[in-house]
């Protein structure tokens, strides 16, 4: 599975995130193909810079003027005309999801903070084209990434005040700190706002996980620069891409992915053909949990267990042949136990049996293979629990415990 870090030690916003992307190998192209798609006359332009000594990338923003000399660059909007543009652009699904997902959860922040609906709350500087392209080229960049899981590194968010449209707040701002809720924070360096509104917005579109980089390869390094240059200190954000391999941890575990959906529509027939092609394309497990759901509708809890890197097939898995709209998944470890067969010899053909063993080399369980076991019996007309006691004998009388 890839996965994508944001080491945030200098705070994220919108065009540190893209200077981030375009620094990682996404073609600046891509982006300003997205930026094209919205019909608001943006292009981004990307230039190296040096921020504290380290080389990053800074991508700006050039909006077209009209025939006055005039841009268009913070009109007021509300959340249904910011949606529209999103929707009507020729963007992925997932693009489009993504950036609509980051301006609802923007105006519900703004909504709770000024104690109104939200489709009267107005968005000023949030609503200008350079955030629209900020959210919605970084959906893209991502996306062009093929990063599965997002992480993210404890979050600087500054100190100070920042003036903005509602005049001098505090640092983070109030639609920053709601939006950063149940976040790991700290405040760090000189007075600045570290994390604006937009690159909180942005943590909470890629859902990412807040905890140390996991064990992986990398693959991708970029840094993107902020606008402010310091003395004595990086302003940039990093980004990198690693690939999760599934190797068993020095503590003896192993990382799977865990996904679940719940389905009240689907015909019984139609979930046993799913579980069989799930375990057919290498899910680890599958198991079904009879679930009340509402309107007192009888349900079924579908929980696959997978390799990290099968982690796509089984959710594209799921939405072809079920009839749910959204999966759930987690990352999770569990203890293995090693495993190996042994085949032994009946009356009626050779049957493998199964070992576990334990870190000292101990057997702890033992079962002949289900499979070769009833295919034996159908042939010889032989019950099947007869069978796979005899396999079992016969290994214990020739391997005992060893």
């Amino acid at each position: 599975m890839r996965i994508g870090y944001l080491d945030c030690f200098s705070g994220i916003s919108g065009d540190m995130m893209l200077g981030a992307l375009v620094d990682a190998g996404v073609p600046i192209a891509v982006l300003n193909e997205a930026a094209e798609s919205l019909r608001l006359g943006a292009k981004l332009e990307a230039r190296k810079v040096l921020r504290g000594g380290i080389g990053g990338t800074k991508v700006d923003l050039q909006i077209a003027r009209d025939s006055n000399g005039k841009n268009e660059k913070t009109p007021h909007r509300h959340l249904s005309s910011i949606l529209g543009i999103i929707h009507a652009a020729p963007l992925a699904a997932s693009v489009q999801a993504r950036a609509a997902k980051a301006f609802e959860l923007l105006g519900a922040a703004e909504a709770e903070i000024h104690d109104l609906p939200v489709e009267k709350v107005h968005f000023h500087e949030l609503g200008a084209v350079d955030t629209m392209v900020d959210l919605v080229c970084s959906a893209r960049g991502a996306e062009w990434l093929g990063v599965e899981k997002w992480f993210a590194s404890n979050l600087n968010v500054g100190n100070g005040t920042v003036d903005c449209q509602h005049g001098r707040l505090p640092v983070p701002a109030p639609a920053t700190l709601k939006l950063l809720q149940d976040a790991p924070v700290y405040s760090s360096g000189a007075e600045m706002e570290r994390i604006t509104p937009t690159g909180a917005a942005l943590l909470r579109m890629l859902e990412v996980e807040y905890k140390p980089l996991p064990p992986a390869r990398i693959e991708r390094t970029g840094y993107g620069a902020g606008s402010r240059e310091m003395a004595g200190e990086a302003n940039l954000l990093r980004l990198l891409t690693a690939k999760v391999e599934d190797t068993v941890q020095e503590n003896g575990s192993r990382r799977i992915a865990v996904l679940e959906t719940a389905v009240d529509d689907m015909n019984p027939q139609l979930v046993g053909y799913l579980a069989e092609s799930l375990l057919k394309a290498g899910a680890l497990d599958v198991y079904r949990t009879p679930l009340q759901m509402k309107k007192g509708r009888s349900g079924i809890l579908l929980t696959i267990l997978a390799k990290p890197g099968d982690l796509g097939v089984m959710r594209d898995l799921l939405f072809r042949e079920s009839s749910t709209l959204g999966v759930r998944w987690r990352m999770e470890e569990r203890y293995e136990l090693a495993r190996e067969f042994r085949e032994v010899q009946t009356p009626w053909g050779a049957v493998p049996v199964k070992l576990a063993r334990d870190a000292e080399g101990n057997v702890l369980n033992a079962a002949p293979e289900y499979d070769v076991c009833r295919e034996l019996a159908e042939k010889n007309s032989i019950p099947l629990k007869q069978i796979m006691q005899c396999a079992l004998e016969a290994w214990t009388a020739g391997n005992g415990a060893k």
